[in-house]
Protein backbone atom coordinates (compact mmCIF):
# COMPACT_ATOMS: atom_id res chain seq x y z
CA UNK A 1 0.00 0.00 0.00
CA UNK A 2 2.75 2.71 0.96
CA UNK A 3 4.29 1.54 -2.57
CA UNK A 4 0.91 2.65 -4.20
CA UNK A 5 1.36 5.78 -2.54
CA UNK A 6 4.38 6.59 -2.92
CA UNK A 7 3.44 5.99 -6.57
CA UNK A 8 0.92 8.24 -6.99
CA UNK A 9 2.91 11.01 -5.59
CA UNK A 10 5.50 10.58 -7.43
CA UNK A 11 3.28 10.82 -10.40
CA UNK A 12 1.74 14.17 -9.13
CA UNK A 13 4.90 16.26 -8.15
CA UNK A 14 6.08 15.16 -11.59
CA UNK A 15 2.64 16.18 -13.43
CA UNK A 16 2.51 19.50 -11.38
CA UNK A 17 6.25 20.52 -12.77
CA UNK A 18 5.15 19.51 -16.28
CA UNK A 19 1.73 21.08 -16.70
CA UNK A 20 3.11 24.47 -14.48
CA UNK A 21 6.03 24.72 -17.26
CA UNK A 22 2.74 24.88 -19.74
CA UNK A 23 1.44 28.81 -20.77
CA UNK A 24 -0.68 29.70 -23.63
CA UNK A 25 1.48 31.68 -26.43
CA UNK A 26 -2.49 33.83 -26.82
CA UNK A 27 -1.26 37.44 -27.09
CA UNK A 28 -3.45 38.80 -24.86
CA UNK A 29 -1.59 36.93 -21.83
CA UNK A 30 1.60 38.06 -23.70
CA UNK A 31 2.30 41.78 -21.63
CA UNK A 32 3.76 44.30 -24.28
CA UNK A 33 7.47 45.12 -24.70
CA UNK A 34 8.13 47.94 -21.77
CA UNK A 35 9.20 51.28 -23.49
CA UNK A 36 12.00 53.16 -21.44
CA UNK A 37 13.59 54.88 -24.49
CA UNK A 38 10.66 57.44 -25.01
CA UNK A 39 9.52 57.45 -21.46
CA UNK A 40 8.04 61.35 -21.00
CA UNK A 41 5.94 62.96 -17.67
CA UNK A 42 2.63 63.15 -20.09
CA UNK A 43 2.64 60.14 -22.08
CA UNK A 44 4.36 57.79 -19.73
CA UNK A 45 4.57 58.67 -15.69
CA UNK A 46 1.63 61.10 -15.66
CA UNK A 47 -0.69 57.73 -17.15
CA UNK A 48 0.87 55.48 -14.37
CA UNK A 49 0.57 58.45 -11.33
CA UNK A 50 -3.08 58.43 -12.74
CA UNK A 51 -4.12 55.04 -12.56
CA UNK A 52 -2.17 54.11 -9.21
CA UNK A 53 -1.63 57.09 -7.08
CA UNK A 54 -3.78 60.00 -7.84
CA UNK A 55 -6.98 58.55 -6.01
CA UNK A 56 -4.97 59.19 -2.56
CA UNK A 57 -2.69 62.39 -3.71
CA UNK A 58 -4.51 64.99 -5.13
CA UNK A 59 -7.73 67.30 -4.78
CA UNK A 60 -8.26 69.46 -1.71
CA UNK A 61 -6.45 66.85 0.74
CA UNK A 62 -3.93 64.65 -0.55
CA UNK A 63 -3.21 61.75 1.38
CA UNK A 64 0.59 62.33 3.86
CA UNK A 65 0.47 66.24 1.38
CA UNK A 66 2.12 64.66 -1.10
CA UNK A 67 0.80 65.12 -4.26
CA UNK A 68 1.66 62.73 -7.69
CA UNK A 69 -1.38 64.39 -9.69
CA UNK A 70 0.27 67.15 -11.32
CA UNK A 71 4.11 67.97 -12.53
CA UNK A 72 5.06 70.49 -9.85
CA UNK A 73 4.43 67.76 -6.85
CA UNK A 74 5.81 65.01 -8.53
CA UNK A 75 8.86 66.46 -9.72
CA UNK A 76 9.43 67.29 -5.70
CA UNK A 77 9.28 63.29 -5.20
CA UNK A 78 11.83 62.72 -7.95
CA UNK A 79 14.13 64.88 -6.76
CA UNK A 80 14.47 63.55 -3.67
CA UNK A 81 14.68 60.10 -5.24
CA UNK A 82 11.61 59.36 -2.77
CA UNK A 83 9.63 58.47 -5.67
CA UNK A 84 11.91 55.48 -6.84
CA UNK A 85 12.23 54.98 -3.19
CA UNK A 86 8.41 54.16 -2.64
CA UNK A 87 7.22 52.70 -5.74
CA UNK A 88 10.05 49.86 -5.50
CA UNK A 89 9.12 49.30 -1.84
CA UNK A 90 12.57 50.20 -0.65
CA UNK A 91 13.25 49.45 3.17
CA UNK A 92 13.63 53.73 4.23
CA UNK A 93 10.46 54.07 2.18
CA UNK A 94 7.20 53.85 3.05
CA UNK A 95 5.76 51.38 0.21
CA UNK A 96 3.36 52.90 -2.45
CA UNK A 97 1.02 51.91 -3.67
CA UNK A 98 -0.03 51.55 0.48
CA UNK A 99 -1.30 48.29 1.34
CA UNK A 100 -1.61 47.01 -2.70
CA UNK A 101 1.09 45.05 -4.28
CA UNK A 102 4.11 46.74 -6.07
CA UNK A 103 3.75 47.92 -9.39
CA UNK A 104 4.97 46.01 -12.11
CA UNK A 105 8.49 46.41 -13.06
CA UNK A 106 7.84 48.03 -16.32
CA UNK A 107 6.19 50.92 -14.79
CA UNK A 108 8.54 51.09 -12.10
CA UNK A 109 11.53 51.32 -14.34
CA UNK A 110 9.95 53.87 -16.73
CA UNK A 111 9.78 55.97 -13.29
CA UNK A 112 13.35 55.21 -12.82
CA UNK A 113 14.41 56.32 -16.47
CA UNK A 114 12.13 59.46 -15.86
CA UNK A 115 13.88 60.23 -12.74
CA UNK A 116 17.05 59.40 -14.19
CA UNK A 117 17.02 61.61 -16.88
CA UNK A 118 16.05 64.82 -14.97
CA UNK A 119 12.24 64.36 -14.24
CA UNK A 120 11.62 66.59 -17.23
CA UNK A 121 8.33 68.24 -17.57
CA UNK A 122 8.06 67.03 -21.56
Amino acid sequence: MFNVLKGVFAFFVASMVVFSACSSDSEDEVEPDCDLDNVTYSGTIAPIMETHCNSCHSGASPSAGIVTADYEGLRELAVTSSLVGVVNHDPDYSAMPQGQPQLDECPREQIAVWVNDGAQDN
